[in-house]
């Protein structure tokens, strides 16, 4: 396939931008992805498409079927519930796992990481109801920062896929980011902090609460009967 300028191949652009979109709101979870329309949308070819998409069924964030193609995944508060449930249990042994064996540098790019969060507006100027792109990008940085410490790549790797998955939940939730009792920065630097303390049970059980009660938020806002997160257990349970 043919190179683009800085060597990146159009079916990597494609990608970036599908996945923005997917991420951003801009296409709807079950929403049909039609390859005619996928080029004329991002001006490229069915080869470059077909394996953009291929890239993020991996991910999970589209689903193919026979004889109906790609759609955007779709949400469920049950596949919500069992996604919790694996995030709060691999994700809080990933960073325990980081704050005991992580060195200096990676104690330095989790600090560093927070530093650009705090600095990143929530919303962006033209949409009200989501995160913005560039929050966005940053949580995810902070997050993956925090488990990079993690030497067990495939428990590192685990939880960082859980994560990318989870996206697209707190994206299709307006109510995140609006609870007027939760401080999500202050979250954010209870776990820094916890990190930068070496102390590996309260950074646990503070990342297994965080991921809870967002998950929570997002249950509680359906209108069907969805199936209630377990709350996470105390203090040095991870």
């Amino acid at each position: 396939m043919a190179k683009r300028e800085g060597g990146a191949t159009r079916a990597d652009e494609v990608y970036q931008r599908l996945r923005g979109d997917i991420l951003g709101g801009r296409l709807n979870p079950g929403e049909r992805l039609k390859f005619p329309d996928l080029c004329a949308r991002y001006g490229t070819s069915v080869g470059a498409a077909r394996e953009a998409l291929a890239r993020l069924a991996i991910e999970g964030f589209v689903r193919g079927r026979s004889h109906v193609g790609f759609t955007v995944v779709p949400l469920s508060h049950e596949d919500l519930a069992d996604l919790t449930t694996a995030r709060v249990e691999i994700e809080s042994l990933a960073f325990r796992m980081a704050i005991r064996d992580g060195d200096m540098a990676w104690e330095s790019r989790a600090v560093a990481a927070h530093h650009v969060l705090e600095r990143t507006p929530f919303f962006a100027t033209d949409d009200a109801d989501h995160p913005s792109d560039a929050w966005t990008a940053a949580h995810a940085a902070f997050h993956f920062a925090l488990l990079d410490g993690c030497a067990n790549r495939r428990l590192r790797t685990a939880a960082r896929s859980l994560r990318e998955e989870a996206e697209l939940y707190r994206h299709w939730s307006v109510s995140f980011g609006r609870e007027p009792d939760r401080d999500i920065a202050g979250e954010h630097r209870g776990l820094v902090e916890a990190a930068v303390a070496r102390d590996a049970d309260l950074g646990a059980e503070r990342l297994r609460e965080h991921i809870a009660h967002t998950a929570r938020l997002l249950i509680r806002g359906a209108t069907d009967a969805p199936r209630e997160v377990r709350r996470s257990p105390g203090r040095g349970t991870a």
